[in-house]
């Protein structure tokens, strides 16, 4: 295991494709006064030691039609490492589930449960979560309007110290 440390041009440079990933080399060299073949580099080096894990497309949900959001709080009868792990690997599964947390506090893991409506959301609850072993407790609170949505971390500057893996 090695430590990395991130230099001021990393940062600005993934405070850049995190926002924007469709800028080119040459696009984020301009901004950042450097070649695109540095860039270039950069990006690799980044991908190498783990920083960047993907890329996406942000699509506008309100372009599909109607969805039904929920944050649904699960329960487990069984706390055992083996029940966590085993809820973590299945729910992880759903194509419903867009996030799942393991959280302290009463509930054991928070679910962000994406689906068309009400009945959708009824049939995967009945039919496949709670079917899951160990569930318990279901509480769910659905989003009635979505006032922020943010994806890009904050990044500090300098020094910023990570673990490499």
């Amino acid at each position: 295991m090695t430590t990395t440390t991130l230099d001021q041009t990393d940062l600005q440079l993934l405070r850049l494709i995190q926002k924007d990933a469709s800028l080119t080399n040459k696009q984020l060299g301009l901004k950042l006064h450097k070649a695109g073949n540095t860039i270039f580099n950069r990006v690799e080096r980044l991908k190498e030691i783990g920083y960047i894990i993907g890329t996406l497309t942000i699509i506008n949900r309100e372009k599909l039609g109607e969805m039904l959001t929920s944050f649904t709080s699960i329960q487990l009868k069984d706390h055992s490492t083996q029940s966590l792990k085993n809820f973590e690997q299945e729910v992880v599964k759903f194509t419903e589930v867009m996030e799942c947390y393991h959280m302290t506090g009463d509930f054991d893991f928070i679910l962000k449960i994406v689906v068309s409506n009400m009945q959708a959301y009824k049939e995967f609850v009945v039919n496949r979560l709670a079917n899951l072993p160990d569930v318990g407790t279901v509480r769910s609170q659905f989003v009635i309007n979505e006032a922020k949505r943010e994806l890009a971390y904050t990044l500090e500057m300098p020094p910023f110290h990570a673990n490499g893996q």
